[in-house]
């Protein structure tokens, strides 16, 4: 398995001879408003794409964690080919269709085969109380095939028994985490905090980390400097990768 950081949650990965393409953010710079006001207002997505869009529009599957804009934005919408396979949870397929998309796979309590891959979705909370409610559903999957390590990748989702859960039935190889602790002006974070990767590496040791979902859009207030540091402190960092922009990790 060969898997690239593009960009915030925007992945591309080579599984068992597919090229998957994960919750795609393809706009330039600081084409989308700014999810806080005040001192952390900016523009978004923050960076640049590390590549040409042109290299991320032809992958054999596409997969969506959820709608937010962050994970599957307009312009990813208008370019991608709208033949494409689609995995997403059941709360998004009319959505999808909407979109013109022709392929669209909800996965819902039984898992979804393309090609030579499983899918099985996965619970997840974005964020707690009554604004986690107001953020509307989420999900993460596990993606299986064989001679392949299992990945699990977790989506928007605060650390919750539920994802304990995942990690209890599946132990995952590899497990992608959306940190980044992101925040609007209320409330708690609605991803995972530096604590929240740490509870996780507790629970499933086995396991590699890959953090993600930061430092391009500005509700996310966590760096990657930070989260090394309490990673370190917490004797957990060999465990994690804090991939860059356009980095490729190879298991």
């Amino acid at each position: 398995m060969k898997l690239r950081l593009i960009r915030h949650a925007t992945l591309q990965v080579e599984f068992a001879g597919q090229q998957l393409l994960i919750d795609p953010l393809l706009a330039e710079p600081r084409v989308y408003p700014s999810q806080t006001f005040g001192k952390t207002a900016a523009r978004n997505p923050m960076v640049p794409l590390p590549c040409a869009v042109e290299t991320l529009l032809q992958p054999d599957i596409l997969v969506v964690t959820h709608s937010h804009f962050d994970h599957f934005d307009p312009v990813a919408i208008d370019r991608l080919p709208k033949q494409l396979p689609l995995i997403c949870q059941p709360a998004d397929q009319a959505q999808f269709a909407g979109y013109g998309f022709t392929q669209v796979i909800p996965v819902t309590s039984s898992p979804a085969t393309v090609e030579n891959l499983q899918f099985f979705r996965t619970e997840g909370r974005h964020g707690k109380g009554i604004l986690g409610s107001a953020m509307g559903h989420v999900s993460g999957f596990i993606i299986k095939a064989n001679q392949e390590p299992l990945l699990y990748i977790a989506g928007d989702t605060i650390w919750e028994p539920m994802v304990q859960a995942v990690l209890e039935q599946y132990h995952p190889d590899v497990i992608v985490l959306n940190t980044g602790a992101a925040q609007l002006n209320v409330g708690a974070p609605i991803t995972m905090t530096a604590d929240d990767v740490v509870k996780v590496c507790q629970a499933a040791p086995q396991a590699k980390i890959v953090a993600v979902h930061l430092e391009a859009i500005n509700h996310c207030r966590l760096t990657r400097q930070a989260l090394t540091d309490h990673l370190a402190k917490a004797k957990v960092a060999n465990q994690v990768s804090i991939p860059a922009d356009g980095e490729l990790m190879t298991w």
